[in-house]
């Protein structure tokens, strides 16, 4: 069975809702448990929530999705063309914003940020082990 998940999306508040979507429904076929689906998804929905707000990026460029998923480990990246690397900030309790990278590393086995290697961007990344 196919244990890898590649997908393009435009940069739209839209895209997060298909890309989780999309990805819980391959979580399954992959029969990951449930309780890691969930967390997944979430935590995928932090990063295309990062990529679609934050990133400054030319008109037309894509987030990238990529997940693969082997011998237990669960390795999700989001891919964007702004080279600018996330950095985890305290969200005073009143802020709105400001808890996502938080809640990654919380949940995730492991997190982390990286420029791409085609020069162009950033990949964003969490694993869980399941």
């Amino acid at each position: 069975m196919d244990q890898v998940m590649e997908c393009r999306f435009v940069r739209s508040p839209r895209s997060v809702r298909l890309a989780r979507a999309l990805f819980a429904e391959r979580a399954r076929r992959w029969q990951l448990p449930e309780g890691s689906v969930e967390t997944a998804v979430l935590l995928l929905s932090e990063l295309m929530t990062n990529a679609c707000t934050h990133a400054r990026v030319p008109v037309g460029r894509e987030v990238w999705v990529r997940a693969e998923y082997a011998e237990g480990l669960l390795r999700v990246e989001v891919l964007d063309a702004n080279r600018a690397l996330p950095v985890p900030r305290t969200a005073d309790a009143a802020d709105e914003t400001g808890r996502g990278l938080a809640i990654v590393a919380a949940l995730a086995t492991a997190w982390g940020a990286r420029p791409r290697e085609c020069g162009i961007g950033k990949a964003v990344w969490f694993e869980l082990r399941t």
